[in-house]
């Protein structure tokens, strides 16, 4: 069995939206992580859909499936206060509705609406051969570090470096055994599934992302995924 988590449980400060977290921001009459989730729900190799979003939200985001027909919604759970909480609900959720050692979970940003069928196919069948991939682009800009926010540490060799993106997908009891692995113990709340997974020694494999599976994370990419709606995505395929 294949299927999607899906993370809706953010805050979405950066937005500068005050009445609601971002995932609930309407697009073309729509709220933006329904535009996310519908891509899963009529792509064919997800068999299941788990959703993890704010706990003030759980009633209203059930409704919403309900209003847009969202057929493979099996569980809707509260996310928590950290992504790492939220996705450890998530993996929960995915137990309750029978989730197996080798099942296959995508995790996927309910804020990039604009994945592909095939960055979906790919990382389901990348995973099934390695356990643990993440999707990623190319870095095509220099990259420069600074220590300091002022002045330039270093400048790493860009053909190394990549952009994480999402999904990031692995094998059920392989993603448990992470976030189990550091759930009891003192370690810096993760921002990144592939992390966890690195920490037990696994390797992680890469997954070939493309640039408009962006993350919505401001205004103005809001207003990116706007104009690109309104042209037609297949458009700038």
């Amino acid at each position: 069995m294949n299927i999607a988590l899906i993370l809706a449980a953010g805050t979405g400060s950066r937005m500068g939206n005050a009445d609601k977290p971002k995932q609930f921001l309407l697009v073309q009459n729509k709220p933006l992580m329904i535009h996310t989730i519908e891509v899963f729900d009529v792509n064919p190799n997800i068999d299941k859909i788990v959703i993890s979003t704010n706990e003030e939200y759980v009633e209203e985001v059930k409704l919403m499936i309900k209003q847009y027909d969202l057929t493979k919604v099996a569980k809707v759970v509260a996310g928590g206060a950290t992504r790492q909480i939220s996705v450890y609900n998530g993996l929960q959720g995915c137990k309750e509705i029978g989730a197996k050692d080798d099942d296959i979970i995508v995790i996927h940003d309910s804020a990039r609406p604009l994945i592909s069928p095939r960055i979906i196919k790919d990382n389901i069948e990348c995973c099934k051969a390695y356990g643990a991939v993440d999707t990623v682009i190319k870095a095509t800009d220099t990259i420069v570090k600074s220590e300091d926010s002022e002045t330039i540490s270093d400048i790493p060799v860009r053909k190394e470096l990549y952009q994480g993106q999402t999904p990031q997908t692995f094998k059920f009891s392989l993603i448990m055994q992470a976030h189990d692995a550091v759930k009891n113990k003192e370690v810096p709340n993760v921002t990144d599934d592939t992390k966890l997974v690195l920490l037990l020694g696994h390797k992680v494999h890469l997954v070939e992302g493309d640039k408009l599976n962006f993350k919505i994370t401001t205004f103005d990419d809001l207003m990116m995924l706007k104009a690109l709606l309104k042209i037609g995505k297949a458009e700038v395929l």
